[in-house]
Formats: C-alpha cells, sequence, structure tokens
C-alpha cells in the first residue's frame, strides 16, 4: 500500500518537478488581466485561443523591461515555471519578455537547444566538477570589456593567489562564435584549473554568439571545467546549457569558482580557537592526570612506602617505649615486695637445704663401712656400688671392703642356706 502524503507534501513533490523540469520556458501568448501591484510586482495571465496559464514578474525582473505590459499585447515571455504551494496553483515565474515581432531568435534558440538536447549535451551525467582552490583560471571574454574588470576585481578582493589568463576575443558579431571556439580550444591547452567564459549584458543579438552550435560544440569537447558567465541573471543561452556550471553574471562566475580569503581566515581563526579550546581542555585533564599518577606514585613508591613505614615503626616504638616505661614502674615498684619474697624464699630454701643436707649426713654416716665395722662382717659393692649379695651369680666380679680394706674377689660357688 503507497504511503498518505499531506497535502502539503504533494503541492511540495509538485513543486520541485515542476521547477526542476521547466527550469526556462519561452511562452508565446496574449496578455490578460494585468495587475501592476504598488510592491512592484506584475500579475497576470497568457493566454491563446484554447489556454491560459497565470504569471508573475517580480520587481527586479519587471524593472528592467524595456515596454510597459499592456491588455491584449501579444508578447513572447521567458521564465520558469513555479508552484504556490499553499494554492497548489503553478504559473510562470517571468524573467523578461519581448513583443511577438521579435520572436525568431527565441525560437532559433529553442530549435538548436532541443537538437544539443539530443545528441547530450547538457547531460548532468558529463558535467566535470571545480577545484576547491584553483591556481589558475583562463578568461575567453574581451579585453576591453567591463566584464573583465569585473571579474579581475572579485578575484583580487576574493582570492589574489589565483593566476588568470586573459584570452582576448570579439563577444558580438558575425566573427565573434569563431574567435570564441578557436580561444576554448587553446585555453583547454593550457593546462588550467577552470575556464570562464562570458560576457556583460546586452540584447538577444549581442548574446547570440553564445547560442552559435560552434561555441557548443568547443565548450562540449573540453577537458578543462568550464563555467559559462554570460549577461545578466535573467539571460539564458545555450553555453549555460552546455557548460559546466552556469553564472549569473561574470562577477558571479569568480565568486561561484574562488573561496572568500575572509571566510578562510574566519575558519581558520575559528578553528585555531577551537583547537586552543581542545588543547587546553587536553591539558587540563592531563594536568590531572599527572597529578593523580604523581599521588598515585607517591603511594606506591618507595619513598612513600619508607616514610609510611617509618611513621608505623615510630609510632610502634614510641607504644613499646611506652609500654616497657609502663611495666618499668610497675616493676619497680614491686621491687621491693619481690626482694621481700625473694629473700623470705631464699631463707626458707636455704634452711630446707640445710636440713637435707644434715639428713643426708646422717644417713651417710649411718651408712658408712666405718659404723658397720664389726668382725666377719663387710659391705659387698660391684663398680663402686653397694649391692645386696642375692645379686650376685658365679663367675661375677665384687669388693668386699670395710673402712680399713676393700678386697676384690669372684664368686666361685653358691650355696643357699
Amino acid at each position: 500500500m503507497a504511503s498518505t502524503l499531506s497535502v502539503s507534501a504533494l503541492n511540495e513533490q509538485i513543486k520541485v518537478l515542476l521547477e526542476t523540469s521547466f527550469e526556462f520556458v519561452s511562452v508565446e501568448g496574449e496578455l490578460s488581466r494585468i495587475t501592476h501591484h504598488g510592491s512592484g510586482h506584475i500579475y497576470f495571465t497568457l493566454k491563446d485561443n484554447d489556454s491560459s496559464i497565470k504569471c508573475v514578474m517580480f520587481k527586479g525582473n519587471a524593472a528592467r523591461l524595456k515596454f510597459r505590459l499592456e491588455e491584449g499585447a501579444h508578447i513572447i515571455l521567458h521564465g520558469a515555471l513555479s508552484l504556490y504551494k499553499p494554492r497548489g496553483e503553478y504559473q510562470i515565474n517571468a524573467f523578461s519578455a519581448e513583443p511577438y515581432g521579435q520572436g525568431a531568435l527565441a525560437v532559433a534558440f529553442e530549435q538548436l537547444k532541443k537538437k544539443l538536447e539530443t545528441k547530450g549535451y547538457f547531460d548532468p551525467t558529463r558535467k566535470k566538477s571545480f577545484p576547491k582552490f584553483p591556481q589558475t583560471i583562463v578568461l575567453v571574454t574581451s579585453a576591453t570589456g567591463a566584464a573583465l574588470q569585473d571579474m579581475q576585481r572579485v578575484a583580487s578582493h576574493r582570492w589574489p593567489l589565483v593566476k588568470l589568463i586573459v584570452l582576448d576575443v570579439l563577444v558580438q558579431g558575425e566573427r565573434a562564435a569563431a574567435q570564441i571556439a578557436d580561444a576554448l580550444r587553446y585555453a583547454d591547452a593550457l593546462n588550467a584549473d577552470a575556464v570562464v567564459v562570458g560576457r556583460g549584458g546586452g540584447s538577444i543579438e549581442d548574446l547570440w554568439p553564445f547560442n552559435e552550435e560552434i561555441v557548443a560544440d568547443a565548450i562540449f569537447s573540453m577537458k578543462t571545467p568550464t563555467m559559462s558567465a554570460v549577461g545578466h541573471e535573467i539571460d539564458w543561452v545555450i553555453s549555460d546549457y552546455v557548460a559546466d556550471m552556469r553564472a549569473p553574471t561574470p562577477s558571479a562566475a569568480m565568486q561561484m569558482l574562488l573561496p572568500d580569503q575572509n571566510e578562510l581566515l574566519q575558519s581558520i581563526d575559528e578553528m585555531q580557537f577551537r583547537a586552543l579550546g581542545v588543547i587546553q581542555q587536553q591539558l587540563g585533564r592531563k594536568r590531572e592526570q599527572l597529578s593523580a599518577m604523581v599521588e598515585a606514585f607517591k603511594r606506591n613508591g618507595i619513598e612513600y612506602r619508607l616514610e609510611s613505614q617509618k611513621e608505623i615503626v615510630a609510632e610502634l616504638q614510641k607504644r613499646f617505649e611506652m609500654q616497657i616505661h609502663q611495666r618499668l614502674q610497675r616493676a619497680t615498684s614491686e621491687i621491693p615486695t619481690l626482694k621481700e619474697a625473694m629473700e623470705r624464699g631464699i631463707t626458707q630454701r636455704l634452711r630446707e637445704k640445710e636440713s637435707l643436707i644434715a639428713q643426708m649426713k646422717n644417713s651417710f654416716e649411718s651408712h658408712h663401712p666405718k659404723h658397720k665395722n664389726k668382725s666377719g662382717f663387710a659391705q659387698i659393692a660391684r663398680e663402686g656400688k653397694v649391692i645386696d649379695l642375692d645379686t650376685l651369680a658365679v663367675g661375677d666380679r665384687f669388693e668386699a671392703m670395710n673402712d680399713k680394706k676393700i678386697v676384690h674377689a669372684e664368686v666361685r660357688e653358691i650355696t643357699s642356706m
């Protein structure tokens, strides 16, 4: 299902279609219902026996008319179709008009235009583009005409770096078309960035060399991008359609071809300002990043760590000294008590040891052989240790001792009692 359009959208599409398909028309008819508006615009109808079409000629174009539009006059109207979108009405936007008796050249113009269009001379796909910053431009025009002075003046103000080469030709008269064609072929061999062919304003007869087929053929064969700049805005010639681009006036050709140095300088200033802003932003961010990195390096660097460890060690040392001091104070206060307790303990231990020594002495004395020195009795020992007689076996060596002698003996025989 096709998409639904609003009335405005449909009128817009029709407007684009009309205005691009009928960029220039020449219409013959009779004037009717003429209104000379206070704004300077002229509104009228152009009709014949079977049809009529509304027309408008705006103030600028109306001011250039050489005669007054009057009811019933038979004229040839030059203009373009346009659509008045609010009412959906199409009309002719009239650029110029001429009395019907002078329409022979217009017929010839349309015949040649159709012929060249059929041959593909106006094909938009073959149009060449112009460089953004041309270094050399060839001007095919009259060296004594005002058009050349206008182009040189605009070029010097707009882009003084460009080099202009002038090929002087006739721009009106019977010999003009051949000179223009020859100059175009020569300009194409100069390896320039662009070629401008044109002249200032004039009558249709004055501009007619640019409607000659020989000039159209030369422009069509150009390898260098070529611009047609003939007459005023309302003037259309065959060279305008064949050239890669049309300029409404010679001065406009320079404006269209050359960059504006003032705009570029302003753009450069703006780019510089933006670049400085970006650089300053970047520098600000980098400074912040650098500061963060420095702080991070300090936190993670050996110096920072050593300082941190020194602080920790100093704190620990301080706490240790405080604890030692506290303990010393406590210990100092406990010394008399400990001393007294130690003295009591030592005295008690000495007494205990003295008592034990006395007991051991008594025991030693009581077990000393000299106290057991009875007739027929001796202690039995082996390797210096007193043993019981029952522990001996046949073949064992032992000592029998009293307080005066030690006898070394060996068990020969054991007899039970």
